[in-house]
């Protein structure tokens, strides 16, 4: 996440976040003894708000493996721009084989997403988009193609100052 331009990074402390749980699974380690089992837990935490993170837990049992993800996700928090419940313009993110579309949509439309993608925005409080993941489903890398998405988004605002124009010039120019 830190590879992108004006992304900022947001403490936890002050902030109602609620976390979802986007998939666990369950993972062998082979050993001389035999099979050692453990949990791979992933998890998005957001304030509906347009601040969300995502976080990776692994543990011998499936509790602490969400617990673990949730705390790491909570290291991992950015505010996204968001504009009238809606994203500020079209945007395509990939993260290995998992390619994703995010479109904003008219306001009543609902989030159009499946899975990982569908958690992702709802934690980040988009109420209206349409999206399409293309390519690997694996979870992981959908949400993190997600990520990949919502971290290059940019507000009018942000466009006229790296332009260094006013913002009626944005839109009129």
């Amino acid at each position: 996440m830190l590879g992108y331009k004006n992304v900022e990074r947001v403490k936890p402390s002050g902030l109602e976040l609620v976390d979802k749980l986007v998939g666990v699974q369950r993972v062998t380690k082979v050993t001389k003894g035999g099979r050692a089992f453990g949990f791979s837990a992933i998890v998005v935490v957001g304030d509906s708000n347009g601040v969300v993170g995502h976080g990776l837990g692994k543990s011998k049992d499936v509790s602490s493996a969400i617990a673990k993800a949730v705390e790491d996700a909570k290291k991992n928090l950015v505010r996204i721009p968001l504009l009238k419940g809606t994203l500020p313009h079209e945007q395509k993110g990939k993260f290995g084989g998992a390619k994703v579309f995010l479109k904003p949509a008219s306001n009543g439309t609902g989030v159009i997403a499946g899975g990982a993608v569908r958690a992702v925005l709802e934690s980040v409080g988009v109420h209206d988009v349409l999206s399409k993941s293309q390519g690997s489903s694996n979870p992981h890398n959908v949400v993190k193609a997600t990520f990949d998405a919502l971290l290059q988004l940019r507000s009018a605002d942000t466009i006229a100052r790296q332009r260094g124009i006013s913002l009626e010039k944005v839109f009129n120019g």
